[in-house]
């Protein structure tokens, strides 16, 4: 599974214009390319931390999966804004312990001109292969039943 071609295929990132650049052995990077629609005011051009959130948890759900090897959800994910953003803004992530249920990543994030933004940490399931993955999309039983 190539975690960069999986996540640019994702269509919640294309929908908000996340483009991870690279994933591989615990490390990932990516862009949200920052459009009016990213903002909070388009007047003003500062991006909306939902977007820069959004930004986070993919990037640094991307870092899980190239160790984890399949798609893995966010458990928690707290994040800290340190600058308003108002051009494209990049992240990059880093797993920083993954166990054997559980994988913790630290997700830095700056604008164009190396402002630091934002940082993050994520929490993320990894132990899902034992059990149907919905988020692999070869889940067994319907949202109907137990859940």
């Amino acid at each position: 599974m190539d975690p960069v071609e999986l996540f640019n295929e994702m269509p919640f990132t294309r929908l908000l214009g996340i483009e991870l650049t690279a994933a591989e052995d615990g490390h990932a990077e990516g862009r949200l390319h920052v459009t009016d629609d990213h903002t909070t005011n388009p007047e003003t051009g500062v991006v909306h931390g939902g977007a820069t959130f959004a930004l986070a948890d993919s990037v640094g759900d991307a870092a899980v999966v190239s160790l984890a090897g399949e798609l893995v959800p966010t458990i928690d994910m707290r994040i800290d804004y340190l600058a308003p953003a108002t051009t494209d803004v990049y992240a990059v992530a880093d797993v920083l312990r993954d166990g054997g249920s559980l994988a913790v990543t630290e997700v830095e994030l700056f604008d164009d001109s190396e402002t630091h933004v934002a940082t993050a940490h994520g929490v993320y399931k990894t132990d899902g292969a034992s059990e149907a993955n919905v988020w692999q999309g070869d889940a067994q039983t319907s949202g109907s039943e137990s859940r």
